[in-house]
């Protein structure tokens, strides 16, 4: 059935959501994962073309009010074509295809053309937009009723479609999608058409997004509200007794980095942790990497000691890429983890530790601290005659090593990787920088500190940041570049850092 889909073509016009990523329903990013080509909507989530295939061609046709990279005729015409070509083509439009998102035009031309589609629906804003903003369209005891209106007819047409007559008093709930730029005339034509001016009113923009903004007033007030705070699209707008209920169970503006703006500078596959733990306590994550892992430039020395690998009483893991690195190359020379043999295995840390233990091995040894210096003091044994293997990055912190055989230590240590700059975002780091929107910074090594510096440049870290550090060692790292940390974890984990954070919030 698939090849046949991929040889006739097919378009599946899928909901993505309001703007919150986790809102797409299983099966829109089923088939996200398999087109050929995503055609992505302005206001569907960025975020969700990571999960696009790496070799899909993205086509953004994105609209604005009076600002369109394509026209609807155009994207219509898209779509026929590339379909045509037998590609299996996403439609990736905001909130749900079918209300006021246009899918039925495009699922009619698309009939009409002879190709093949699916619908997929989406969580719709006006039922997300107000709940993110702690409204409930309906209430058992406020509202049995709600209505969904668009906010875009022109105020000059001569006929309006909407029966502002019937509407205006029929219905407990009325949602109006995109309506800030007509909210005067939407205003009017409710209140002269019997809507009271204290009805309660709010306007979401930017629902669902870490950037949400709520303005809550009357019919008789909104207006001027709006106009004094800059309210702009995208927004919704939600007029009735039901927007009351904000000031019980507003849930999503109230977490704890809700309007924070935090940059996570871990290489790119290890970021996703602590972003998804500061995105669940509300903020704004820019996942901008500044370090990425590559193989040595000489495998030799690793090699050599891989050889010899029954010959060590310990091997001493730094790090969970350390653990990664050293297996890998256990297996590209043909061995596999039994090859340790006899060694003890130390970890100096939790994660180290689990990286370790999801291979099935036992780890003998995690110090109470986790820093090198702790290592070497807290040590199980005597190492006096131990011959000891540390695999760890290229170029590191010597406190290790140095401390084992100061104490008589046999001590081989091998670079497994290196740590380069990633130099793929260098752009973006200024630009968010320059930018002035940015409350914290996150280090989790002394690594991060460095490549950071050098990327920002002469931006730095602007006046007023916050910067995080995972532990002391990343800290005296800031330090050296000027600038003081404002939070230190006293765990040196990723957990450790996020629960420093959240105990030092009030101050960011």
């Amino acid at each position: 059935m698939q090849n046949e889909v991929l040889r006739t073509g097919k378009v599946f016009l899928i909901g993505a959501g309001p703007g919150d990523p986790g809102l797409i329903t299983v099966r829109g990013l089923e088939l996200l994962s398999r087109a050929d080509v995503v055609v992505n909507d302005r206001l569907a989530s960025a975020r969700l073309l990571n999960h696009a295939r790496p070799d899909a061609e993205i086509i953004y046709c994105g609209k604005a009010s009076r600002d369109h990279s394509l026209t609807q005729d155009e994207i219509i015409a898209l779509l026929i074509d590339l379909a045509s070509q037998g590609k299996t083509v996403a439609r990736l439009k905001g909130g749900d295809p079918f209300v006021f998102g246009r899918g039925g035009e495009e699922a009619l031309a698309l009939a009409e053309a002879g190709i093949e589609f699916e619908v997929v629906p989406g969580v719709s804003s006006s039922v997300a937009v107000p709940a993110y903003a702690g409204i409930p369209v309906t209430h058992r005891f406020e509202a049995a009723s709600f209505a969904v209106i668009t906010g875009h007819e022109s105020p000059d047409k001569p006929d309006s479609d909407i029966r502002w007559d019937k509407l205006a008093t029929a219905v407990d709930t009325l949602v109006f999608l995109m309506g800030v730029e007509n909210l005067p005339h939407i205003v009017d034509r409710l209140v002269s058409n019997g809507r009271k001016p204290v009805t309660p009113v709010a306007v979401i923009r930017w629902g669902t997004h870490p950037r949400q903004q709520t303005m809550v007033g009357t019919l008789g007030d909104i207006v001027q509200k709006c106009r004094e705070a800059g309210f702009k699209p995208p927004a919704v707008t939600v007029v009735g007794d039901v927007v009351r209920l904000r000031d019980n169970i507003s849930w999503f503006e109230n977490r704890p980095f809700f309007g924070k703006r935090i940059i996570v500078t871990r290489a790119e596959h290890q970021a996703s942790a602590l972003t998804a733990k500061l995105e669940d306590l509300g903020a704004e994550v820019e996942e901008i990497p500044v370090i990425k892992f590559v193989p040595p430039p000489d495998y030799g020395p690793l090699d050599e000691a891989i050889e010899r690998l029954d010959a060590f009483d310990w091997i001493l893991f730094t790090s969970a890429n350390g653990v990664d690195w050293f297996v890998k190359r256990l297996i590209e020379t043909g061995r596999d983890i039994r090859a340790i043999g006899k060694a003890k295995l130390g970890a100096i840390g939790p994660r180290t530790s689990a990286a370790l233990e999801d291979l099935k091995l036992k780890v003998d040894y995690v110090p109470s601290e986790y820093v090198a210096e702790a290592v070497v003091s807290e040590f199980p044994e005597d190492v006096q005659g131990k011959s000891v293997l540390i695999p760890r990055a290229l170029e590191a912190r010597d406190e290790l090593p140095d401390g084992l055989r100061s104490r008589g230590a046999d001590v081989s240590v091998v670079g497994v990787y290196e740590t380069v700059t990633e130099t793929d975002y260098a752009d973006q780091l200024r630009n968010i920088l320059t930018s002035g929107e940015v409350d914290i910074i996150t280090f989790t090594s002394a690594s991060t500190v460095k490549n950071f510096m050098a990327l920002a440049g002469d931006a730095g870290v602007p006046d007023g940041v916050v910067i995080a550090c995972i532990g002391p060692i990343t800290a005296d790292a800031v330090r050296k570049h000027g600038f003081e940390p404002s939070i230190i974890a006293e765990e040196y984990t990723i957990d450790g850092l996020v629960d420093s954070m959240l105990a030092n919030n009030k101050g960011c």
